[in-house]
């Protein structure tokens, strides 16, 4: 059985359609990514799957249960981060936590060690007596996932769980989500517009665009739909070499700069074989570089741009759109 699977998913605002018939499916303990511009689907498609929205068609079993049959048993069996701001500012994070916890029908001794051992997870323990207003943005998203974490979700959905953060502060949070889904073997469904982190902590990646999924894998799976990779050797005696023949070689140029340009399936995996084709021809490598195809190369190849974030005048009056077709 799958963590998540949704079929032929729909989500109609009035005459915008926002979500365009998806179909996908998660597996348990896996890190599944939506990637893809603001204005995508992706954050509806979350609201669908945690019940906060309910679907125009399709289908959608979650943990299990039906997302429009059972909407209370979903709800036992997920967390969320939601991608804007959702604590109490007025409140301790200690606070938080609790009233999040009595929320499950967490008490006593049990729901205080857990506050604690989750607080410290995400090194807010310290700070556990300190408004939440005090707190910086990476230290509110921190507590959010502290928090999320009290009733033990089978399933965490974190909704661009880094917008806004800074670079050291992005890669912290990315480290908290890795030790969740080792520590406990969590399904986690992440959506970002950042490729970065899409490739770094997804096991599988779909990209998804104007509601609609256009790509579906791992991130070097999506990587092959734009070609192969291509490795730059500057070569001593290069009138000698011409230009350089193997199996795994799948195309061969001598640039104008004097380079010799090859293109591989796996760089990585080639880099070694060529220094010994190279050697053994008596020949000495006095430069090499190379290039892989990065997920926002798949994107422009897919759709003809670039993936790039929304405005903050166009998200807003994006979002002010669909709270009004509510």
């Amino acid at each position: 059985m799958y963590a998540i699977e949704v079929e032929n998913l729909v989500k109609k605002y009035g005459d915008f359609e926002a979500v365009k018939g998806i179909s996908f499916k998660v597996n348990k303990g896996e890190i599944f990514a939506f990637l893809g511009p603001n204005g995508a689907g992706k954050t509806t498609t979350v609201h669908v799957l945690t019940t906060l929205l309910r679907l125009t068609s399709g289908k959608a079993i979650v943990a299990g249960h039906d997302v429009v049959k059972e909407p209370m048993e979903v709800r036992k069996k997920i967390g969320i981060v939601f991608q804007d701001p959702s604590l109490d500012r007025e409140l301790t994070a200690y606070e938080n936590m609790y009233i999040h916890g009595r929320i499950y029908g967490l008490t006593g001794n049990k729901l205080e060690e857990k506050i604690e051992r989750l607080l410290k997870f995400v090194e807010l323990w310290e700070f556990k007596d300190k408004p939440v207003k005090m707190f910086s943005g990476g230290m509110q998203r921190r507590l959010e996932i502290a928090r999320s974490l009290l009733h033990e979700p089978e399933i965490l959905f974190l909704d661009e769980p880094t917008i806004g953060l800074d670079p050291q502060t992005r890669a912290h949070i990315w480290d908290y989500i890795k030790a969740m889904k080792e520590e406990h073997n969590m399904t986690i469904f992440l959506t970002t517009h950042y490729m970065d982190e899409a490739e770094q902590l997804a096991d599988r990646i779909a990209i998804i665009d104007h509601g609609k999924i256009i790509a579906e894998g791992t991130a070097n799976e999506l990587k092959k739909l734009v070609g192969n990779d291509v490795v730059y050797l500057k070569l001593e005696a290069l009138e000698e070499v011409k230009c350089l023949k193997a199996e795994f070689i799948k195309g061969c140029k001598i640039l104008s700069d004097g380079k010799v340009q090859l293109e591989v399936e796996n760089a990585a995996e080639a880099l070694p074989k060529l220094f010994t084709l190279v050697q053994h021809l008596g020949v000495k490598i006095l430069e090499v570089t190379y290039h892989r195809p990065t997920l926002n190369d798949v994107f422009l190849h897919l759709t003809g741009r670039e993936i790039r974030e929304e405005s903050g005048e166009n998200a807003f009056k994006r979002m002010a759109r669909m709270r009004m077709r509510r």
